[in-house]
């Protein structure tokens, strides 16, 4: 495994990080809690020591599974978890960041993963339900600080203009934006990121599986899958334009005598505003997989190529 410092912190961060989202069990197919269990035990044996979670995965779903699975092995994990983002029988994602969200969110989020604190806390997207001001979110992530039960503070799904002020009001160190090959959106806003201190974890960082080369056919998800709801690589027209870019994968993967996954997740971290990538895994065989990629990098001229492709095709 490669390790990375996370930002200005102590924190020496695994190129990997555990995501959760899919293991949630909601919207993403059929999920088996013990195989799970048993991807994150195979990350965490391959030298992964970062896991990602959040409240608002299946009503804290995932972060129950993630608090069973590190029973013994809390001290060689850095837990991030998120806040301001629950779900609610009517609404599956409710968007508030108030302060008594934020406090009452916490408490939840101890008690699911089964500690007593949480190494970054990421405010999950900007409150639009309630639109609560950054300063106020702010006031009550800084008090969990003080309190000692969050030791940094962290965003996802900000922009520029959001991070610089939120950050009046505290120390932001991490970002945590989409990123793959399949969708480049947020990397000009990485690169000042990185430039400005902060850690970029990337989530999607395998397009959702796209990416792993698992799926040549347009599928045949539930209209309610989170791969066809939150993501736009399994519709027409990006599909048959991400299976172009998979064909260029599939020669590089060739001559390294490894699966198109691990090129994907070595393209990812070898990206120098990369901190670490999030990848989820449902079982050990994929968890494995992805950490044997880094085993070995791609080449410069390998990740030229992929990126004139990606170009082309995307």
């Amino acid at each position: 495994m490669r390790y990375k410092q996370f930002g200005t912190t102590d924190m020496n961060v695994s190129a990997l990080t555990v995501g959760t989202w899919a293991i949630g069990g909601a919207y993403w197919g059929e999920v088996n809690k013990q195989d799970s269990i048993q991807a994150i035990h195979a990350m965490l044996d391959h030298g992964v020591n970062m896991i990602d979670t959040a409240p608002g995965y299946n009503f804290g779903e995932s972060e129950r599974v993630v608090g069973e699975a590190l029973k013994g092995r809390r001290e060689q994990v850095y837990i991030t978890t998120k806040t301001g983002v629950y779900n609610d029988k009517k609404e599956p994602y409710i968007k508030d960041c108030r302060k008594e969200t934020v406090f009452r969110l916490c408490e939840e989020s101890l008690k699911n993963l089964q500690t007593d604190y949480i190494d970054l806390m990421v405010i999950h997207w900007p409150d639009v339900n309630y639109n609560t001001p950054f300063e106020e979110t702010m006031e009550a992530l800084n008090s969990l600080k003080s309190a000692g039960k969050i030791r940094h503070i962290g965003v996802s799904n900000f922009d520029q203009d959001q991070i610089e002020e939120i950050r009046r009001f505290g120390d932001v160190i991490a970002l945590q934006p989409p990123y793959s090959m399949v969708n480049r959106s947020q990397e000009d806003l990485m690169q000042w990121t990185h430039a400005n201190g902060m850690a970029n974890m990337t989530y999607g960082s395998l397009g959702a599986g796209i990416l792993t080369g698992a799926i040549r056919e347009l599928p045949d998800f539930s209209p309610d899958d989170s791969r066809l709801t939150f993501y736009d690589f399994f519709r027409e027209p990006k599909f048959s334009r991400v299976m172009q870019l998979l064909k260029v994968l599939d020669e590089i993967a060739k001559g390294h005598h490894v699966p198109v996954a691990q090129v994907a997740v070595n393209w990812n971290s070898q990206k120098e505003f990369v901190t670490t990538s999030l990848c989820g895994v449902r079982n050990v065989q994929e968890a494995e997989e992805n950490c044997r990629g880094f085993k070995w990098s791609l080449t410069e001229e390998e990740m030229n190529v992929i990126d004139k492709a990606i170009a082309e095709y995307l």
